[in-house]
């Protein structure tokens, strides 16, 4: 062959390789990101999923995988709805009081931000989350604080049709902290209809108390004092009948409650301050002192016995 020839051949096989290896870098380049786009739908439907977690109640886990991925896109709304879903369970389940706070503070943040950009369908549950969560911030501060906002979200999140068995008696607990005995009965009255509890039943009557509808305060205390298992709720339950009883002036009856308390608990502030009430009604004042005494002794702020005592 002349060198002319080879010179040719040389130019057309170089010609073939071009094209092929454009082609095969293509091939690899394609197959690489066929990798990644699998490798993102693994991780997306695997068990480390927030549909996954979330199903498996694993919400330390889901709180953890919301704060990495908060981190990259802050206000993405999936993301901040488990966050603040997870950082109510948490919350609920803590002991520690300043760890619970901060976790039922992240919830309300992220809800909150959530709201903005919420699907209309999921606003309503949002709502009751947000309800939910200034209820438990209100038991863990020790003050009311935040019931006009758990009455807000739980009344907005029932008018949207979000239905809920614990909503009428959180509603209940709120609207009687906030003084409107009236709203707490209807709302507790429908708690009622949902199940029926000793626990639903004295807050009725409490309220009633409050109204100064005594009949009515007393057939539902009688009712919780008949089948109340719960020795706490019993106590208050008797408590808070002896009181009426007082207000009666049914002395002997109040006392013979007072001392079934005492029974159960000699160490309850409410009652030796009651008995002492009893007493001073008497006319047996040193007994009287002696038990308003015993009640700041369990209790040294216990108002109505420091105003006994030291008036």
């Amino acid at each position: 062959m002349k060198r002319g020839e080879k010179n040719s051949s040389i130019v057309r096989k170089k010609g073939k390789l071009i094209p092929v290896l454009l082609i095969v870098t293509a091939a690899v380049a394609l197959l690489s990101v066929i990798v990644v786009f699998i490798s993102m739908w693994i991780k997306r439907n695997s068990g480390n999923s927030y549909k996954e977690l979330w199903a498996a109640r694993n919400y330390s886990a889901v709180y953890e995988k919301s704060t990495n991925d908060i981190e990259k896109n802050p206000l993405d709304n999936s993301v901040l709805i488990y966050r603040g879903y997870a950082a109510f369970y948490i919350a609920v389940s803590e002991n520690n009081p300043e760890l619970a706070l901060s976790y039922i503070d992240e919830s309300i943040r992220c809800l909150r931000v959530a709201l903005f950009e919420a699907k209309e369908k999921t606003v309503p549950q949002i709502k009751y989350m947000l309800g939910k969560a200034y209820f438990h911030k209100n038991i863990i501060c020790s003050y009311h604080f935040y019931a006009d906002l758990v009455v807000k979200y739980l009344q907005e999140a029932l008018d949207a049709g979000y239905q809920a068995d614990d909503i009428p008696e959180l509603l209940g607990l709120s609207y009687g902290q906030l003084g409107m005995p009236y709203e707490s009965i209807k709302s507790f009255s429908d708690a009622l209809l949902v199940h029926e509890s000793p626990f639903l039943l004295f807050n009725i009557a409490k309220e009633y108390y409050a109204q100064g509808q005594i009949s009515a305060a007393k057939q539902y205390l009688f009712q919780v004092t008949s089948n109340a298992g719960d020795d706490i709720l019993l106590i208050k339950s008797q408590n808070l009948l002896a009181k009426i009883y007082i207000d009666e002036e049914k002395y002997d009856d109040a006392k013979a409650l007072y001392e079934q308390v005492l029974e159960k608990d000699d160490n309850c502030a409410e009652t030796h301050y009651g008995l002492g009430v009893i007493y001073e009604k008497n006319g047996d004042l040193i007994k009287a002192r002696s038990e308003w005494r015993k009640s700041l002794n369990i209790d040294s702020t216990y108002e109505d016995a420091l105003k006994k005592v030291y008036r």
